[in-house]
């Protein structure tokens, strides 16, 4: 059944929030990027980049710290006015569309908004194939010039709210949350389709060495995340917000 009303969208938004917030609350986020100056829970000085996120681990990205500056493409549909109304909760911004409704026009509100704000993008949504990269982000960044930041998630102990093509991973109470992000992925600027197909692939590429990365450290226990060669980084390690 599709809820129609505004005011119960936002109601319903806001008591998922709260909820959602209380157990966030309970976890631990073990954060530990590659490089420095890429935490989107962190102040990034004058830098803004471009947060790749698997459809799945939105509300991990979300939920397990607060961040800064940021944008979020949300798809146009119903569904998408839950979370948009549950992104403006907690401070982020959000741009409606997706590549079947208002592409062009969010696009183009995503290269405004790429001046002021980091952008966080699903590559894979709203409707999959499941982790398989659309061009969106890859072309958003050859347009803007900012780097991508490939980012992933993994609980110590969570469970999958399945849906029609993917499915939600939530944390278990009281257990850790693993993080990571890549080194900024360069795009050359002006790409053609065939270029921008091969960035694509190497992106996804990126992402599955990171999600492969975090898994292991949900699995053990064990913070197996480790900075770039020649990059002298310091794990954070902080209750999730």
């Amino acid at each position: 059944m599709k809820i129609r009303s505004r005011l119960l969208t936002k109601v319903i938004a806001f008591v998922g929030v709260a909820l959602v917030r209380a157990l966030f609350k309970t976890c631990r986020l073990r954060a530990e990027p590659e490089v420095p100056g890429v935490n989107p829970y962190e102040t990034t000085g004058e830098n803004r980049y471009l947060y790749c996120v698997w459809h799945d681990q939105i509300v991990l990205t979300v939920f397990s710290g607060r961040p800064k500056n940021m944008a979020g493409l949300v798809s146009g549909h119903q569904d998408g006015s839950f979370l948009a109304d549950a992104m403006k909760l907690v401070g982020i911004t959000s741009v409606r569309g997706s590549s079947k409704r208002g592409g062009s026009r969010a696009m183009g509100e995503l290269l405004q908004r790429v001046r002021k704000y980091h952008v966080a993008i699903t590559p894979d949504g709203p409707r999959g194939p499941r982790r398989k990269l659309k061009t969106g982000i890859v072309f958003l960044a050859s347009h803007s010039g900012r780097g991508i930041i490939p980012s992933v998630y993994a609980c110590r102990r969570g469970w999958r709210i399945q849906g029609n093509w993917t499915d939600m991973l939530m944390p278990w109470p009281f257990t850790t949350i693993y993080a990571t992000g890549g080194p900024p992925f360069v795009v050359p600027p002006n790409l053609d389709r065939g270029e921008l197909d091969q960035y694509v692939e190497r992106l996804e590429r990126e992402m599955d060495r990171l999600q492969a990365i975090v898994d292991e450290a949900a699995l053990t226990g064990r913070p197996t995340v480790a900075p770039s060669p020649n990059v002298n980084s310091q794990p954070q390690t902080r209750a999730a917000a």
